[in-house]
């Protein structure tokens, strides 16, 4: 029976998981992360499903990685896989598996490669990603390509959205490469990072809104960053205003530079670009206003924009 060491997080490492189980793997080992605190976890957990088919599941630190080693070498493991986990693994540990070390990537290898591919994605106005299975090297996602589905990104879908598109991509990737893997004859593509892309990771600061962005760009932003993820914000003489959806609006804006403002019950935001986005929800000072309720008023003439950005 093929046996597996799998390293994952989130819903992709859930998937993973599940499509092991259902075409026979048997999973010696499964190494995930402890759930912070601080973060929303909107995501399945890779530590329950562990602990409903009685693997052995372990939750090392970045430092503590390597000292894994050794148990994993004791485990003979055919395969390695890395769903969403989210720290590099040493060297040590991905030349131990008979028939590799492969990882699932959330874009289109060579784009995208790095932290938070959808987000980066939806943020640059990609039209498409999709979920890439690699070979692991010690540089991050940059190992041969072994297979890559697409799925397309529509102009209101949000992170969560293509998130979950994402999810099964790669659920489709692993179960047609799979038994190739397991023979140790899977394709093997070598990348050409001179095509593609890298990017780093995004914090909550990076969701500032710069009102000098034509308004597509805004749009972008929105949705990349909406809720459960920080949230797109700009600073206003009332407060912080968190914006979480927006939609392009094909009427031209009303004012010559950035402002604010309700017209006939509906709430606009007119962009450096003379487009307009109509603010479907938003939060300013923790008063949540929601275009289907309106359960906050905003001013007729229109609050300044212009110097909101950082």
């Amino acid at each position: 029976m093929t046996g597996a060491v799998v390293f994952a997080y989130h819903d992709v490492g859930v998937r993973g998981l599940s499509v092991l189980l259902d075409q026979g793997v048997d999973i010696r080992l499964v190494v995930t992360h402890e759930d912070d605190p601080a973060e929303t976890l909107w995501f399945a957990s890779v530590a329950e499903l562990a602990r409903v088919h009685r693997w052995p599941c372990v939750t090392p630190s970045r430092r503590d990685l390597p000292s894994l080693a050794e148990r994993i070498r004791s485990l003979a493991p055919d395969l390695i896989f890395s769903f969403y986990y989210r720290y590099l693994l040493p060297p040590d540990i991905l030349t131990i598996p008979h028939y590799g070390a492969y990882n699932m990537h959330g874009s289109l290898l060579p784009h995208y490669r790095g932290r938070a591919p959808v987000n980066w994605a939806i943020l640059n106005g990609a039209q498409e990603t999709g979920a890439s299975l690699h070979v692991m090297t010690a540089e991050p996602d940059a190992g041969d390509l072994v297979d890559q589905a697409a799925v397309p990104i529509l102009v209101n879908d949000t992170a969560v959205d293509v998130m979950r598109k994402v999810t099964c991509a790669a659920e489709i990737v692993l179960a047609r490469s799979l038994p190739a893997l397991r023979k140790g004859c899977a394709p093997r593509h070598p990348l050409d990072l001179t095509r593609g892309s890298y990017f780093g990771r995004r914090r909550p600061e990076d969701g500032r809104i710069d009102w000098r962005w034509p308004a597509r760009k805004v749009h972008d932003l929105v949705r990349a960053v909406a809720p459960p993820y920080p949230g797109a914000f700009t600073d206003l003489p009332t407060g912080r205003l968190f914006v979480h959806c927006t939609r392009l609006d094909a009427v031209p804006a009303r004012h010559s530079a950035p402002a604010l403002y309700e017209e006939e019950d509906h709430l606009y935001a007119d962009c450096a670009d003379g487009v307009r986005l109509e603010v479907l929800e938003c939060v300013l000072a923790g008063e949540r206003y929601d275009a289907r309720c309106h359960r906050q008023r905003w001013p007729r003439r229109g609050l300044p924009l212009e110097d909101s950005h950082a």
